[in-house]
């Protein structure tokens, strides 16, 4: 198994400074985030600001400096991680041929989340759509991954089973994301795994708690979920990485860590090692 990081998580560090820093810790990859930001309203976020983003509006352009670094670096890439939906199709194409000249062999295009039209109708229209994504994946030989994800069409293994029913798994696959499943739609991990089975094509990993927020005034609480460091969260990685050799996975994991109790570089560089620990113990070989 193969360890990248997708560099939604790494506002703080521009493109240059991200390979390089990831590849003097260890990692074998970079997981590229590519959409067309906001302008910046204060210092760099997550979601916001991010400096280690590659405009969609000028990633052809960008393609020739993305491949440069990060072949210069040691960095393989797993994947591109988009935000291109499935009815945006013609940003889709453009994201698949940057992709296919970068030699990335996979992009998230997401499903997104029902509207006015409620859960059935969204999730048909959107399996529509995905046929024509198909077709794009077939051109390009860029596999579209559907991830799983909290308040979307897919929370779960059984819903993204569901969805990608029929569609030919060397063109469509499945982002398992235990962090995103916690909020919402987690499943057993060797259970999710097996639903997935011939889709799952890419896994990314965070971590999360549930926190008690008291309500003023009244006896009551509510709770929600906050992102937590890797080693501190609900998710059990023991369990996920023994399911995952369990069926001899042995492709890329994506860390996107959007806790900020420790600072970047010394999240990044213990992230991995938490991973290698996690292997060590639970990977045969």
């Amino acid at each position: 198994m193969k360890f990248a990081v997708f560099t939604a998580s790494l506002p703080e560090w521009t493109p240059e400074e991200a390979v390089t820093e990831l590849a003097r810790q260890g990692w074998d990859g970079v997981e590229w985030r590519v959409v067309d930001q906001k302008p910046p309203t204060g210092d760099a976020g997550f979601w916001s600001g991010n400096k280690c983003t590659w405009p969609l509006s000028s990633f052809t352009e960008d393609v020739p400096r993305i491949k440069s670094i990060t072949a210069a670096a040691g960095l393989g890439m797993p994947s591109i991680g988009a935000y291109a939906r499935s009815d945006e199709v013609a940003d889709v194409e453009k994201l698949m041929a940057g992709a296919a000249e970068l030699g990335v062999k996979q992009m998230r295009v997401p499903v997104g989340k029902p509207g006015d039209e409620g859960y059935n109708a969204a999730f048909t229209q959107r399996r529509k759509e995905y046929q024509v994504i198909q077709e794009l994946s077939q051109q390009y030989g860029v596999k579209a991954l559907i991830e799983l994800h909290h308040q979307s069409l897919v929370s779960s293994a059984s819903a993204a089973a569901r969805f990608v029913e029929g569609f030919d798994p060397a063109h469509v696959g499945v982002i398992h994301d235990i962090g995103n499943m916690l909020r919402e739609g987690f499943e057993f991990d060797p259970w999710s795994l097996e639903i997935l089975g011939d889709h799952l094509a890419h896994v990314h990993v965070k971590n999360a708690v549930p926190k008690p927020s008291p309500v003023d005034g009244e006896n009551r609480t509510v709770w929600n979920w906050e992102w937590a460091p890797m080693r501190h969260g609900v998710g059990n990685y023991d369990q996920l990485f023994s399911a995952l050799s369990a069926i001899g996975y042995d492709g890329w994991l994506s860390v996107e860590d959007f806790s900020t109790e420790v600072p970047l570089k010394e999240r990044v560089e213990d992230n991995l090692a938490y991973l290698k620990e996690v292997q060590a113990r639970t990977f045969t070989s």
